[in-house]
């Protein structure tokens, strides 16, 4: 659930308080999978974070070691917030609109992470938002289809993917890549697309 953070007395703005749900806790046993999010866990700012588009944060495992011998940190996994930390998975290889088997629930790849200045405040590092931007080891949301039990080290089995062409690294070069994408139409019309990134496209 969400936490506070901070002094709220304090005059310096990186000190004073702030919440948020971007510290996890790993599990060991099932959880349900709701639709809009996962048992226990809990967004401090709804307006940006949850709902059905983004139920489910999933990263890459295969980040943590170049994250941990650039920022020489030894991050654990869930340092990004993320609810599930995937192996043999990235933003190479996943497309938005992919159908996944989790435990009893079916879960929908949505849009990509868009990471926010908590991410930064957790860490002490100002410029981690834009790093994650730059290298395109951002993560990506799951929408949930089925509802149901999920668990740690579950296979998450490819069960469709519509949109092949989509990866969630081209996704969000087409939003962040500095230059028009001329396929961005294309990708605005995808219904896989979350509404928030049709917009920002």
């Amino acid at each position: 659930m969400p936490r506070t953070f901070g002094d709220p007395e304090a005059t310096r703005p990186e000190d004073r308080s702030w919440t948020s749900g971007i510290v996890k806790e790993p599990v060991d046993g099932p959880l349900w999978l709701a639709t809009t999010q996962l048992e226990g866990d809990g967004q401090a700012d709804r307006v940006h974070h949850g709902g059905p588009d983004m139920a489910v944060l999933a990263y890459s495992a295969e980040h943590y070691p170049l994250w941990r011998a650039e920022l020489g940190l030894d991050l654990p996994h869930g340092a990004f917030g993320e609810n599930l930390t995937v192996t043999g998975l990235s933003e190479a290889v996943v497309c938005l609109g992919d159908l996944y088997q989790l435990g009893d629930a079916i879960v929908q790849v949505s849009q990509p992470r868009s990471p926010c200045w908590k991410l930064a405040r957790r860490w002490g590092m100002p410029d981690l938002v834009a790093r994650v931007q730059k290298t395109g080891r951002t993560g990506w949301y799951l929408r949930v289809l089925k509802e149901g039990h999920v668990a740690p080290n579950q296979e998450m089995a490819l069960l469709e993917r519509p949109y092949p062409q989509w990866t969630i690294e081209r996704v969000s070069r087409a939003a962040f890549g500095g230059t028009p994408d001329p396929t961005a139409a294309e990708l605005a019309a995808c219904p896989a697309l979350s509404g928030t990134w049709r917009e920002r496209i």
